[in-house]
């Protein structure tokens, strides 16, 4: 689905209650976390939901106003609390232009970016499917995240060990980043991982590029290679949930991991149909 797919309608004021830096001063990359109080009660949304943010500029689709989507990075508050607060997480963006090779300011994030506590933005959705949390606590959750896509693997993670409690099944978080600057709670500037290191089921595998400053690929199979026998069983287990969030390279790179743990395409094409057929394989892609 394209952006431009997505409705822009119904719209909701929300105002900014914090913003602050993820990311080390360091860091190639400023990813902000913003905390946004919604002017409606009844706006509804679930772990690994996304919410749309509007921004006024240039033409673009037919349109002077931007869309874009950014995830959930924290569990719904109970609704007795008062009026719904939504977390985001916001990667500062510069593109380049294919044709003319100029470089731009992402419009939306820059904007995000700059917001201060007290102003109002403009926001839709939520949109998405969300990640379910298994009913049986059981359950294997391999959870696969690249950059921003950490966002709701936050959610999510905060939500089995503070609320349901008592998670007996494994959860593995793979998280990709370019350098150990760039992983997201899990560096030196917010490392809210760190609270669940000492759970028995919970563990934190990350993968980095070998040449960031190159921009070399992530080296998700060295990073697991220690750990592909588990994994494979993880995989072919029916407790086993596989929820993927990031951009949508980081498919095609796990399409082709899979497929040489399964020792070929078509093993790992049939392991996948009966994860999506059961509902145990959700993608938050971008």
């Amino acid at each position: 689905m394209r952006i431009e797919d997505y409705p822009t309608e119904p719209r909701f004021a929300a105002t900014v209650l914090s913003t602050e830096p993820i990311t080390d001063e360091t860091a190639d990359a400023e990813v902000r976390e913003l905390v946004l109080e919604v002017d409606h009660h009844q706006f509804d949304f679930e772990i690994g939901q996304s919410i749309g943010v509007l921004v006024k500029g240039p033409k673009e689709f037919g349109s002077s106003v931007h869309h874009r989507l950014y995830s959930v990075a924290d569990t719904p508050l109970p609704k007795t609390l008062g009026k719904p607060e939504i977390t985001i997480v916001v990667r500062r963006c510069d593109y380049i232009d294919d044709y003319s090779g100029e470089e731009y300011v992402g419009i939306n994030s820059n904007y995000i970016c700059d917001r201060k506590a007290g102003d109002k933005i403009t926001i839709t959705g939520p949109f998405g499917m969300p990640f379910k949390v298994p009913g049986d606590t059981n359950a294997n959750l391999l959870l696969i995240g690249l950059g921003t896509g950490i966002a709701p693997f936050r959610a999510l993670v905060k939500h089995i060990y503070n609320e349901v409690g008592g998670w007996r099944g494994k959860v593995r978080l793979l998280y990709g980043a370019h350098s150990g600057l760039e992983l997201l709670y899990m560096n030196n500037k917010r490392d809210d991982f760190a609270r669940y290191y000492d759970e028995e089921t919970f563990e934190a595998i990350k993968a980095l590029s070998p040449r960031p400053n190159w921009s070399d690929p992530i080296a998700w199979d060295f990073a697991i290679e220690q750990r592909a026998d588990e994994i494979l069983d993880m995989l072919s287990d029916d407790h086993t949930y596989v929820y993927l969030a990031g951009l949508k390279p980081v498919r095609d790179a796990f399409d082709k991991l899979f497929s040489n743990m399964h020792g070929s395409a078509e093993g790992w094409d049939k392991t996948k149909a009966k994860l999506i057929e059961q509902g145990r394989w959700v993608e938050l892609l971008y």
